[in-house]
């Protein structure tokens, strides 16, 4: 049996205002410092967390950061800090017993698909109205894990998944809406599969679960899953500079949507046609499509938004609006917007954040304002770090290429350090 962990901060220490924000901004460098003044050395917190001691300096000191979930999840063991802190889990997965906090994770995160009294349903099986609504809820819990790894992190989990749900339509029997359900869930799973093969590069299985995606919902009469996963393959094609087929697929989805789908749903096929109406550098189609995202945005009716579109908000959309107007060439309407919504955005959240921070250093380079791009060019770099996603290195990479020009500035030397050292 393996011994508990030496290494503990006392239980005031874990009510101070100081050390919560530390865990809350994944800021191990000064929850490291505050673990010393209580006389927890760093050679202890080096052997107890699995970090070099050298490391564990360098964060002192503020240089880089600690982005892997295995490396968190494993600091907060070792301190014993409670998951919540760090954005592990919930407070209700903190009553794990004996069982420690990442093997809860993986345990509940594994790809076998399970019963709610969680014994493996055998060939043959008649499965009952509850399974679908069981699997949904199980899909929305692991689509959490995306807001803290990367594509390349996921993949297999998402894609175990929908393996998983094909079983179970092939193998089992359920009466005709329980088979539309769960070919409902099974086009949910595999966009969120599909989107962390793109996240992480894999653009051929990031296509081809989309379009599963779509046939799966189009089967199970869910029109608005179904327009969804056009909207993602739309995405997908932008991504790799075909415009035409990624803007065909984006107005297919935005008309497509029905019109009493919950609002968050229709902002966000919305944003994404208008994201692609701005790649085809059509101005006034982008501000045509954000008007109507925003105007979805704003219907407060009492149909909930499904969990695959709850996270669009205000926020979102301006993120979304500065980008399209960063593309346009326009950093004037752009800087503010990403400015405004990134300051809220939280730092957890880093693959994103280092990607939304990527537009907002190319708009200050459009804008002549080369040290605030170098600046934000530094952030991405240093938000990325560690983080199983191509995206943002392949989103800075122009805007470090053009900031070459000005090696001299002092700023602009400090980042391009960086980015070779990366």
């Amino acid at each position: 049996m393996a011994s508990e962990p030496t290494t503990a901060l006392p239980r005031k220490l874990l009510d101070r205002e100081d050390l919560k924000a530390a865990c809350a901004a994944h800021d191990f460098g000064a929850l490291f410092r505050i673990a010393r003044t209580v006389g927890i050395s760093y050679s202890k917190i080096a052997a107890e967390c699995e970090i070099k001691p050298e490391r564990v300096g360098t964060l002192a000191r503020g240089q880089g950061a600690v982005t892997s979930f295995e490396k968190i999840a494993r600091i907060a063991d070792a301190l014993r800090i409670p998951g919540h802190l760090v954005g592990l889990a919930p407070r209700e997965w903190e009553a794990g017993g004996d069982m420690r906090r990442r093997e809860f994770i993986r345990a509940t995160t594994g790809v076998a698909v399970h019963l709610p009294e969680q014994q493996p349903l055998n060939v043959g099986s008649y499965l009952g109205r509850d399974i679908p609504e069981h699997l949904r809820y199980r899909t929305a819990r692991l689509r959490r894990l995306d807001e803290v790894l990367g594509g390349g992190d996921t993949f297999r989990l998402y894609s175990g998944e929908v393996q998983a749900t094909k079983r179970l339509l092939r193998e089992t029997s359920y009466a005709e809406s329980t088979g539309c359900e769960l070919l409902s869930v099974l086009a949910e799973q595999a966009q969120q599969a599909g989107w962390a093969g793109f996240d992480a590069g894999m653009h051929e299985d990031a296509r081809s679960l989309y379009e599963e995606s779509r046939r799966a919902a189009v089967d199970a009469g869910d029109a608005a899953l179904a327009a969804n996963a056009l909207a993602f393959l739309g995405y997908q094609e932008l991504s790799v500079d075909n415009i035409d087929a990624g803007l065909a697929a984006t107005t297919q989805a935005s008309t497509l949507v029905p019109q009493h789908a919950p609002g968050a749903v229709r902002a966000l096929l919305y944003e994404r046609h208008a994201w692609a109406c701005a790649v085809a550098d059509q101005t006034v189609e982008t501000e045509r499509a954000l008007e109507a995202a925003r105007t979805a945005l704003m219907d407060k009716s009492d149909t909930a938004a499904p969990d695959w579109a709850a996270w669009v908000d205000d926020d979102e959309l301006d993120i979304m609006t500065g980008r399209c107007w960063t593309v346009l060439g326009r950093p004037l309407r752009s800087v503010p917007l990403l400015e405004e919504a990134l300051s809220r955005y939280d730092d957890r959240h880093t693959r994103d954040k280092a990607l939304y921070s990527s537009w907002l250093a190319e708009s200050y380079l459009k804008a002549g304002e080369v040290e605030q791009a170098a600046r934000v060019a530094k952030s991405v770099l240093e938000l990325s770090m560690g983080v199983a996603s191509v995206r943002p290195r392949q989103r800075i990479t122009p805007t470090l290429r053009c900031l070459t020009q000005h090696a001299g500035l002092p700023a602009v030397a400090e980042v391009l350090e960086l980015a070779r050292a990366a």
